[in-house]
């Protein structure tokens, strides 16, 4: 069985697992990192956003193999480690503005909110209201409003 390499949320990782698998099932299942969510496993839901290199991926879509040694995979329980702070600003505002409800797809949400205001930023802008329709994470209970209230709020943070 291949053994397979990469960075979790700051710190090196190996697990003995076919390259086949996708890196949800190994990021829950074996190295028990529950944040990304099991929702529809075929890129849809977006429950399992998370970052790699920095950019939003869905884990439940991508072969373990097809990590590369020197990736960086980050979960929502590394997102506050990359800024100084108990917490990511991202995490702050959606307390603030009290988003959750089930909470299901928070973690997603988050992942996927602080990778877009990050583009936009790169870019040399603020985030926008087309920016924020392109985030496509599905959320059950509908708190959408709730989730571009925070996204604002976070993005004025980062």
């Amino acid at each position: 069985m291949p053994t397979q390499t990469f960075r979790l949320n700051g710190e090196d990782v190996s697990v003995d697992v076919e390259d086949d698998v996708r890196l949800l099932w190994v990021l829950r299942d074996i190295l028990g990192v529950t944040g990304p969510k099991y929702g529809c496993g075929i890129n849809v839901c977006k429950a399992c956003t998370s970052h790699i290199n920095g950019k939003a991926f869905n884990p439940c879509s991508v072969r373990v193999g097809d990590i590369a040694d020197d990736d960086e995979v980050t979960t929502i329980e590394g997102l506050a480690d990359t800024v100084d702070g108990d917490l990511h600003p991202m995490q702050e505002a959606w307390l603030d503005i009290d988003v959750a409800q089930c909470g299901y797809c928070q973690p997603g949400q988050i992942m996927a909110a602080v990778a877009k205001v990050r583009q936009a930023q790169s870019e040399g802008r603020a985030i926008a209201d087309t920016d924020l329709d392109e985030i496509r994470n599905i959320c059950r209970c509908g708190t959408y409003h709730r989730i571009r209230e925070a996204i604002k709020a976070g993005a004025e943070r980062m």
